[in-house]
């Protein structure tokens, strides 16, 4: 099949592409305590470590739910099911300021655990969240960094495996648009599991450090599975220099590693 260049439009990611994305409704209150409620799919993790976990949000910086979050440095990120997405949609209008998406929709605001911006009920997994920091890039869009308060889920949801409960959320994906008007959505009807595997072991090499490292410190990181090793080298190497060291120390390595990489993660990779 030939390849063709298309194109470089406004909204490109939409136009001819399909890139699949999360659909989220994030709810923020103005500086009068209204509630504003929008659709976002510019939603990723960014700090998946568990004492600084935070998630970046892209957004337009005119749009109201950026004004809000850095008026309020607080918000929070809600996952509807593929039933209300009449709703999602209807969050989507362009409502002027000052008035409640919500009101126009079958969801229910509920106080959150530890923000003040409202829930939404009818979703089964929510994201608490304070404002870490924002970036205004070019002429219109904008980042924001939120720090994770809370994240609260369905009680339901954690007596099921992952695969059950993918199929209790039943959550839609974002498929793009055509000339902005016609939305197109699909669901995750099912979900299949591939199990991850290590790397051969043929051809390993020797871990290549560039500190002097105490014999304890590199005696622990022989024992950390050997596919993560170098990484987990580069990195400690990394954060030494920074703090103005030549030499990883065992107690300094400790301490690392109960930070950036706990028990429960190394927990995840198969015992060699």
């Amino acid at each position: 099949m030939a390849k063709k260049t298309i194109p470089i439009k406004p909204f490109w990611y939409s136009d001819i592409l399909v890139i699949p994305k999360v659909v989220t409704i994030i709810t923020t209150l103005d500086k009068q305590g209204v509630v504003n409620a929008a659709p976002y799919s510019l939603f990723v993790p960014y700090d998946i470590m568990h004492n600084r976990p935070q998630v970046l949000v892209g957004m337009r910086k005119f749009s109201h739910t950026y004004k809000n979050i850095v008026a309020t440095r607080e918000f929070v990120v809600n996952f509807p099911s593929a039933e209300f997405l009449d709703d999602v949609m209807e969050t989507s209008r362009f409502y002027r300021e000052g008035m409640c998406e919500l009101d126009h929709t079958k969801f229910t605001s509920i106080a959150s655990q530890k923000v003040s911006p409202p829930s939404l009920k009818e979703c089964k997994q929510h994201i608490e969240c304070t404002l870490h920091n924002n970036f205004e890039i070019g002429p219109t869009q904008a980042k924001v960094i939120g720090d994770i308060a809370a994240i609260v889920v369905d009680e339901e949801l954690l007596s099921v495996g992952r695969g059950k409960r993918i199929e209790q959320l039943n959550l839609p994906v974002y498929l793009g648009d055509e000339k902005r008007k016609y939305f197109y959505y699909s669901t995750i009807k099912s979900a299949e599991m591939l199990e991850h595997q290590p790397p051969p072991k043929e051809g390993e090499e020797a871990i290549k450090v560039k500190l002097h490292w105490e014999d304890d410190a590199l005696q622990m990181l022989t024992e950390i599975p050997s596919f993560v090793q170098q990484m987990v080298a580069e990195m400690v190497e990394d954060l030494v220099t920074k703090e103005g060291s030549d030499t990883v120390t065992h107690e300094r390595f400790v301490q690392l590693m109960k930070e950036y990489a706990p028990s429960d993660v190394l927990d995840r990779f198969e015992k060699e």
